[in-house]
């Protein structure tokens, strides 16, 4: 058994030595000459180093694209899927907003236009006329535009009963145009013995701007 070790120490050494000795005395200006294990230990050299530089300039950037592209197809499935439930659900939609149209419209018939304003305010007048009370105070004040209708504010005060006045704030909120009562007051009217009250309030109404005033309002909103 010693012996046996000991050649096979020795046939190691041999092979070690022939090993070092094919990369002595290589001759870098002829590859072609050189023993077959400094050839092979190029060529691999070599192909790591060419596998190393196609990872950086091809392999990484077609990673990046590709990355970019699974990106990319998550946010075109999310639209797709998006613009499916809208496709299934585009009657429904189209009944709403053929709804919503017929609201507007229902709502832009309530607005007086420019020529009928004086006939509304003729309307408040007559309203509080026929429940018996006494206008002390009936002044509309400047229209004010916005970006297509105009609001338009009248400053009221009567005196009457409680019911004719409750009567009255229910006979304005019926008329066929929009007009609503903000900042109501109530008290009574000194030592009246027919016990008598006043009613202050602005009364708002509204009317649509016609197409001339919707572009000089535009105009104006451009301008600032």
């Amino acid at each position: 058994m010693a012996r046996k070790s000991s050649k096979e120490k020795l046939d190691f050494s041999r092979l070690q030595r022939r090993l070092v000795a094919q990369f002595q005395g290589l001759d870098a200006r002829d590859p072609g000459a050189w023993p077959a294990i400094p050839k092979f230990a190029l060529l691999l050299v070599v192909a790591i180093a060419v596998a190393v530089v196609v990872y950086f300039l091809v392999v990484q950037e077609s990673i990046s694209t590709l990355n970019d592209a699974r990106s990319k197809e998550g946010v075109l499935r999310g639209d797709y899927h998006k613009k499916l439930q809208q496709a299934v659900s585009l009657d429904e939609l189209k009944k709403q907003r053929e709804q919503v149209s017929q609201y507007v419209s229902l709502l832009e018939r309530q607005l007086p236009s420019k020529a009928e304003m004086d006939a509304l305010l003729s309307d408040i007048n007559q309203a509080g006329l026929g429940r018996s009370l006494q206008f002390d105070l009936f002044r509309p004040a400047q229209v004010s535009a916005k970006a297509y209708y105009a609001e338009l504010p009248i400053e009221l005060r009567v005196t009457g009963q409680y019911h004719d006045i409750g009567a009255f704030t229910a006979d304005v909120a019926n008329l066929s145009r929009i007009v609503t009562l903000n900042n109501i007051n109530i008290w009574r009217k000194g030592n009246d013995p027919t016990g008598a009250l006043q009613f202050s309030a602005i009364a708002k109404t509204f009317r649509y701007l016609d197409p001339d005033e919707v572009a000089a309002q535009r105009g104006r909103e451009a301008r600032r």
